[in-house]
């Protein structure tokens, strides 16, 4: 194996391991990684055959990957078979994630915190209010985190993250 095979199997099999600690499951993570250092598109079976995984975990975590937008299904001239291509630009891929995070885990957190803090507001013991007041502020905390997602996210390249980087550097 040469050298720059080695370092992209460690890549791969790295990227993967942080993805779990994420909340991505390890294998979508590598196949990812996979498709972000492969400078061709791959196939299902190619992809497979690198990960050394089943054709069922292959198909999943690419349309998952295809659902995020992190990925995407190309033509390969001549070829009958699907082939699959990363998104390579960075800051693309961190905007997708943002907003599918946004989607998917802070958006419904709101929801449940303004249900609670309704439903806590209506009783009118000293516990209910202090339960309200401490869900409340927790929501306010969520929708001002889904607010920066939605404006660092809306820009290709946005001006206000080497700003905020400057603030904290």
């Amino acid at each position: 194996m040469s050298e720059l095979e080695s370092i992209k199997q460690n890549f791969v099999t790295q990227w993967g391991a942080l993805g779990s600690q994420w909340g991505v499951n390890r294998t979508m993570a590598m196949i990812h990684s996979l498709l972000l250092v492969s400078t061709d598109p791959l196939t299902t079976d190619q992809v497979m055959e690198e990960l050394a995984i089943s054709r069922g975990n292959a198909n999943t975590n690419l349309r998952e990957l295809a659902s995020w937008g992190l990925i995407r299904s190309v033509v390969v001239r001549g070829q009958r078979k699907d082939f699959y291509e990363a998104e390579k630009d960075v800051w693309k891929m961190f905007c997708i994630v943002a907003r599918e995070r946004k989607r998917r885990e802070t958006e419904p957190a709101s929801k449940v915190l303004q249900n609670c803090v309704e439903r806590a507001q209506r009783l009118k013991t000293k516990e209910a209010k202090e339960l309200s007041k401490q869900l409340k502020e927790l929501n306010e905390f969520v929708e001002l985190a889904n607010s920066i997602m939605d404006k660092v996210a809306s820009k290709e390249k946005s001006a206000l993250v080497p700003k905020l980087l400057k603030l904290l550097g």
